[in-house]
Parts: C-alpha cells; sequence; structure tokens
C-alpha cells in the first residue's frame, strides 16, 4: 500500500509549525530542504508541500531559499489589537462551554502562578502560556484556535526582553483570577470584556520595551 502523501505533509507541516512555535526554528533562520528531509527521515515532496503550506499561513517567506518569518516591531500594536481580538472572543465563548475539569486546571494554575511561589520566570511564563491556551480551547472553535496559534508566533516573534516587577505580577494573576470567575459564573460579556483588558495591560508593558 502506498503511504497516504496528504496525510504525510500534514504531519510534516504540524511538526515544523509546533517547531517554530517553540521557537527551536527561529525568526529569520533559513529552513533548507534537504536538512529537514534527514530530520524527519522522509523524501522531498511532502516536506516541500508541507513548507508552501506553512508560507500560505505566514510562518515562512521564500527568500532565496525559506526562512521563517520575522516580525517588524513597528507591527507591535497591530500584534496585540489581533491578540485582544481573538483572546476576547474565546474567552466569551469559554464562558459558554468551559466544562468543570478545564476550570479546576486553570483554578491549579492561578495558584501556581502566584508571586509568593517560589518559581522561575521560565516556568511562570510556561504556565501562563498554558492559562491562556486552555481558555481558548475551551471555545469549542477550531478556526479562532488557529488564529490565536498565528497571534502567538508573531507575539513571541518579537523577542522582546520585558521583565515585568513583582507588582505587574501581582495585578496580571488578579486579572486572571478574575477571568476565571467570569468563566465559572458563565459571565460571558464579563469574560470577553476581562480578557480584552488583559491583553491591553501587557500591550502597555510591552510597547514601550520595544521603543528603547
Amino acid at each position: 500500500m502506498k503511504p497516504n502523501l496528504n496525510l504525510i505533509t500534514g504531519d510534516v507541516q504540524a511538526k515544523i509549525r509546533s517547531m517554530i512555535l517553540a521557537s527551536d526554528f527561529k525568526p529569520g533562520q533559513r529552513l533548507v530542504e534537504e536538512e529537514l528531509c534527514t530530520m524527519f527521515d522522509i523524501g522531498r515532496t511532502p516536506v516541500r508541500e508541507a513548507l508552501l503550506l506553512l508560507q500560505g499561513e505566514g510562518l515562512i517567506v521564500r527568500r532565496r531559499g525559506w526562512e521563517v518569518q520575522g516580525v517588524d516591531h513597528l507591527q507591535v500594536h497591530a500584534i496585540f489589537e489581533s491578540r485582544a481580538a481573538i483572546e476576547s472572543a474565546t474567552a466569551r465563548l469559554a464562558a459558554r462551554y468551559i466544562n468543570e475539569q478545564q476550570l479546576s486546571m486553570l483554578e491549579g494554575m492561578l495558584e501556581a502562578m502566584e508571586p509568593s511561589n517560589d518559581i522561575s520566570r521560565i516556568e511562570l511564563n510556561k504556565i501562563n502560556t498554558r492559562f491562556h491556551e486552555l481558555i481558548v480551547e475551551a471555545s469549542n472553535n477550531a478556526i479562532l484556535i488557529q488564529f490565536h496559534e498565528r497571534t502567538r508566533f508573531y507575539y513571541w516573534a518579537l523577542r522582546v526582553p520585558v521583565l515585568f516587577a513583582d507588582t505587574q505580577l501581582v495585578s496580571t494573576n488578579n486579572e486572571h483570577r478574575e477571568l476565571v470567575d467570569a468563566l465559572r459564573r458563565r459571565e460571558e460579556d464579563r469574560a470577553e470584556h476581562l480578557a480584552r483588558i488583559h491583553v491591553e495591560s501587557t500591550m502597555k508593558t510591552v510597547e514601550p520595551a520595544l521603543q528603547r
């Protein structure tokens, strides 16, 4: 039986996308087809097809070869506007569809992210990322989930070395708690509003760092 080329291409596409989002492949880094074939132990056709699909997603570009798309720092406001729109929309839907297990997971993350806990900033960032991913997943909207992945790539591609002060961390987790409370109470309007305010608060911290 011949392998399903579409299935193989989709698998390669997903792997490369995940590596880009995880910063294993960084903005501006060249992606060489032969190296990817060796990495995934696969022929050139599915690799080339996957790269073309990722180009369509806006994650990579072709400039005398393939490379991971970078982000112009001047686009930062547009990036945050997109995140605010998507995360507020998914929070509204999450308030409608979220289940008890997901709520319990979010509440556990709230405790883990308390500034009084002795965890590294790296670990804190990981939990924070998963916290927001879980709310997006709870929206049960596959298209919005894909849009969120795209804005997440653009956001992390900024590579801004912003170190949040302890007071900002306290404020951030308070915003998280309010959002989870709105989700538990099924308050769609409030959840949507709080998610937007939360993203805009982060924007006020990040934007000045890009202007230095």
